[in-house]
C-alpha cells in the first residue's frame, strides 16, 4: 500500500503561483512513477504531469507545458507541482497518484490516489 497526502492548494489570482506537495508513505520503494491529475467541476479527470522515480524524467500535458514544473525529493518521498502563470481554467481539484508499474508512465494507469487539494484561480 502507498498512502498519498496532498497539500498546498488554495485561492490565487490569475497570473499567480502555487506549489502543491504530495507526501508518499508506505511501500514507496515500489513506485515507478508519480503524477498529478486534476478534475474541474463537470469535467473528466485529466492528466497534468508525471515524473519517473528512477531518473526524474518528466511528462506534461500540453495545457500546462512551460507553466507547471513537477519535481521530486527522493529522501522525503515527496513530489511537488510548481504552478506558475495560473489561469482561470486551472481551477480544479488536484490529485496526486502513484503508479507501481511501467503502465503508469506509458498508459497513465495509476494504482494509488490521494484525496485531492482544491486550487481556485480568480480573476
Amino acid at each position: 500500500q502507498v498512502q498519498l497526502v496532498e497539500s498546498g492548494g488554495g485561492l490565487v489570482q490569475a497570473g499567480g503561483s502555487l506549489r502543491l506537495s504530495c507526501a508518499a508513505s508506505g511501500r514507496t520503494a515500489s513506485s515507478y512513477a508519480m503524477a498529478w491529475f486534476r478534475q474541474a467541476p463537470g469535467k473528466e479527470r485529466e492528466f497534468v504531469a508525471a515524473i519517473r522515480w528512477s531518473d526524474g524524467n518528466t511528462n506534461y500535458a500540453d495545457s500546462v507545458k512551460g507553466r507547471f514544473t513537477i519535481s521530486r525529493d527522493n529522501i522525503k518521498n515527496t513530489v511537488y507541482l510548481q504552478m506558475d502563470s495560473l489561469k482561470l481554467e486551472d481551477t480544479a481539484v488536484y490529485y496526486c497518484a502513484a503508479g507501481l508499474s511501467r503502465n503508469s508512465w506509458y498508459y497513465n494507469e495509476y494504482d494509488y490516489w490521494g484525496q485531492g487539494t482544491q486550487v481556485t484561480v480568480s480573476s
